[in-house]
């Protein structure tokens, strides 16, 4: 893989995620008044409530779902999305076999438990497949609490090299930290152990997963996040394919530098920035459905 990195000057200011108070006089989203220490203004909701917040929670699901259909990513009964039950942390939530995301609404989600049984009356059933994936991970992974798992074109393009990325521009840097890769195929995830191996290659602290000859999973604290991650990993995967054909003729390329590298990530790869970075797509799919997938 033909690579060349180039030298500039390091960042020197030091940033805050912690969500600072609005910024005086101004509608930025970062308040930047001290150049050398910015603060984001990013804030996720908070609920008092939890029963407002799983239906608030679902509402993003299943417009994250027609999100995924709307950029040409519902692949027949494959691709699944789950959420911890904010009102059961032992229960989560997960979209039904065989329904077409451009159709989904937050009622059509299925309430199950780690043994695969539904919490409430249902019709639908539940991939098999994705059910085993996604319950090894809350399992795992207590501070994840939601996960996303499709067949993208350019994820599973990618997936064939086992192989992370490469920091090729400033959208990239969201993955320089975060991003692991499971190397190996155990089939569709029918077992257990499959499924244990997948959480096991998130490790402690990975949120987002490159599955070799399969494709893409991420996960973060809210549907938003695990969505949006997903969009943003799936176009990087597309980047990397096309810069890589760019490559075979000698054509080198030039990557992010570490430092820069680090402090983009910082800046753009967190939970309540990546809430903000889906808002736009789940507004543009209430609109599109006339309110249904609120439903």
């Amino acid at each position: 893989m033909a690579t060349a990195t180039v030298t500039s000057s390091a960042p020197t200011h030091t940033i805050s995620l912690q969500a600072s108070g609005p910024a005086e006089n101004n509608v930025l989203n970062w308040n930047v008044a001290d150049s050398a220490k910015p603060s984001s203004l990013h804030k996720i909701p908070e609920f008092t409530d939890k029963y407002a917040e799983r239906q608030w929670a679902k509402q993003h699901m299943a417009a994250a779902f027609r999100t995924f259909a709307r950029l040409g990513w519902a692949d027949g009964a494959s691709g699944h999305i789950s959420l911890r039950d904010p009102v059961d942390p032992e229960l989560f939530w997960i979209n039904p076999y065989a329904k077409h995301f451009a159709l989904m609404k937050a009622s059509d989600l299925v309430l199950i438990d780690h043994a695969g049984k539904p919490v409430e009356a249902t019709t639908h059933q539940v991939n098999a497949a994705g059910f085993i994936i996604h319950s090894s991970i809350h399992q795992a992974r207590p501070d994840l609490n939601a996960v996303a798992h499709m067949h993208s074109p350019y994820g599973r393009a990618w997936s064939c090299f086992g192989r992370g990325l490469e920091m090729l521009n400033q959208d990239s840097c969201m993955f320089y930290r975060g991003l692991k890769v499971y190397e190996g195929f155990g089939g569709v995830v029918l077992a257990r152990e499959e499924g244990q191996r997948i959480a096991n290659a998130l490790g402690s602290s990975g949120k987002n997963l490159i599955l070799q000859n399969h494709g893409l999973l991420t996960a973060g604290a809210t549907v938003d996040e695990a969505a949006a991650s997903f969009i943003a990993l799936e176009r990087a995967c597309q980047a990397q394919l096309l810069a890589e054909g760019a490559a075979a003729n000698g054509i080198p390329k030039k990557l992010v530098g570490e430092e820069e590298a680090l402090y983009s990530y910082k800046v753009s790869g967190y939970p309540a920035c990546m809430h903000w970075q889906f808002m736009p797509e789940f507004d543009l799919t209430v609109h599109l459905s006339g309110g249904e997938v609120l439903k």
